[in-house]
């Protein structure tokens, strides 16, 4: 039953992420969290931390990841096919229609209205980050990185890994080391 669960739930986040990783990212927390409660949100958060370290789409990332723990390698693979065989189906598809279909108000208009939604789900799991962060590493500095950040990247035009790769250097050069008991 565990092996269905794992595909429903990254099948259902397939087919409704529409507009890629960053709008599948709230439907696997919903999933994930609030529904199977396979983990809770400190370990969603740090999930998807790491997810965004390394390349590659984020929600086949996060599928493979959360089905190995729960399921070992046939979770993994359960939860990637899930996940982007929705896509792969759809792109078939689309790309066979889209000549005939792509002018029609409708399908502009969805494609239009989709936008804000997908906007409103991030800003949610943003203040989520926002919160967490606020409550891991006090107002002061969540803040300091927020618009340190902020700056970086929109007004010094610094590439999002460059920023990355620095934070991660100075927390691994920064964590307390542990001291083996004898």
């Amino acid at each position: 039953m565990k092996h269905f669960h794992i595909f429903w739930s990254f099948f259902k986040v397939g087919v409704l992420g529409y507009g890629g990783g960053p709008s599948s990212i709230p439907l696997v927390h919903k999933e994930v969290v609030d529904h199977y409660k396979w983990m809770d949100d400190d370990e969603f958060s740090d999930i998807l931390a790491i997810g965004n370290t390394l390349p590659g789409p984020i929600a086949t990332k996060m599928a493979g990841y959360i089905g190995y723990r729960l399921a070992g390698w046939l979770g993994a693979i359960n939860a990637v096919l899930s996940t982007i065989v929705p896509s792969i189906i759809a792109m078939i598809i689309l790309l066979v229609s889209l000549s005939t279909f792509s002018e029609l108000p409708w399908v502009i208009g969805m494609t239009h209205a989709i936008v804000p939604v997908v906007g409103v789900m991030l800003a949610i799991l943003t203040w989520d980050f926002v919160k967490k962060g606020t409550k891991d590493l006090g107002w002061k500095f969540n803040w300091a990185l927020i618009v340190g950040s902020t700056v970086l990247l929109q007004l010094l035009n610094i590439h999002p890994a460059i920023i990355i790769l620095v934070l991660l250097i100075v927390a691994f050069s920064t964590t307390p080391k542990q001291e083996g008991k004898d």
